[in-house]
């Protein structure tokens, strides 16, 4: 599994991008490895206001708080990411589907063709 991370400004610019091989992994723990990975790079650049697009709808809704974290490892992670986003002073999250979401998805696809 691997990570694919985009970072824009406030005029749609990106500012940051990476990926990231994280081994074998399902593909719950690889966006919510992202999305931490993230908001951390997030915070490091003096981000206060963001909004994360994700295109695991799974992710989003327990982040919203309207789905329940039910698998342990998930849980886990849930806080991790619930704690980093009490750090901005503003936060949202959107589903978006995985079509859309082709510049993360580009990050992922070449940290994955350089780990093999």
């Amino acid at each position: 599994a691997g990570i694919g991370v985009v970072i824009k400004n406030e005029k749609n610019k990106v500012v940051e991008s990476y990926g990231k091989y994280i081994g074998e992994q399902t593909n719950n723990v690889a966006e919510y490895s992202a999305l931490i990975s993230g908001l951390q790079k997030a915070i490091e650049m003096g981000g206060t206001q963001i909004d994360c697009f994700l295109d695991s709808k799974l992710v989003v809704e327990q982040l919203k708080r309207k789905w329940k974290v039910k698998e342990p490892g998930l849980q886990k992670l849930f806080i991790q990411a619930y704690n980093l986003s009490s750090k901005f002073s503003s936060i949202t999250y959107t589903h978006i589907y995985r079509e859309k979401n082709t510049e993360a998805d580009k990050m992922v696809n070449e940290a994955l063709d350089n780990q093999k």
